[in-house]
């Protein structure tokens, strides 16, 4: 039998984790995306029980394992230990979402999101469908 972690990532936590990683992926994390997941996890149906301070300590989570050789890897192994397959396309939604907040997409933000993709098995045409959303929701 082995230990639990003290906290285990919640599903809620999983998805804020990859909003913070697609934030962080470019290494500038803007207001216009702090302010995506802010209202992300203020407005939407699957943050209702979530505990907004648990935002710090999972972007904490993912600083560290952005540090590590394998922190990407980490990251997607927690996801995937955590995050229940229902929501693997609001996963990818909210990350299209953070990416989109501030009006350009960096190449590490898109080579992340690809990763993101294949790692939830998003179909193409799905993620096609999401990412349109995105890109409209955020047009100026």
């Amino acid at each position: 039998m082995s230990e639990q972690a003290p906290h285990p990532m919640t599903p809620q936590d999983c998805l804020v984790a990859l909003m913070v990683a697609i934030s962080a992926s470019d290494e500038n994390i803007r207001t216009a995306e702090l302010v995506k997941i802010q209202s992300a996890v203020n407005m939407l149906p699957v943050f209702a029980d979530y505990d907004i301070d648990r935002i710090n300590t999972i972007s904490q989570t993912v600083f560290d394992l952005f540090e590590q050789e394998d922190g990407l890897d980490a990251l997607f192994g927690l996801i995937r230990d955590n995050l229940p397959e229902r929501l693997f396309e609001t996963a990818y939604a909210l990350a299209c979402d953070v990416a989109a907040a501030d009006g350009t997409l960096a190449e590490s933000e898109l080579r992340l999101l690809e990763e993101m993709r294949y790692e939830l098995n998003i179909d193409r045409l799905h993620a096609a469908a999401i990412e349109r959303g995105a890109r409209a929701r955020h047009m100026v």
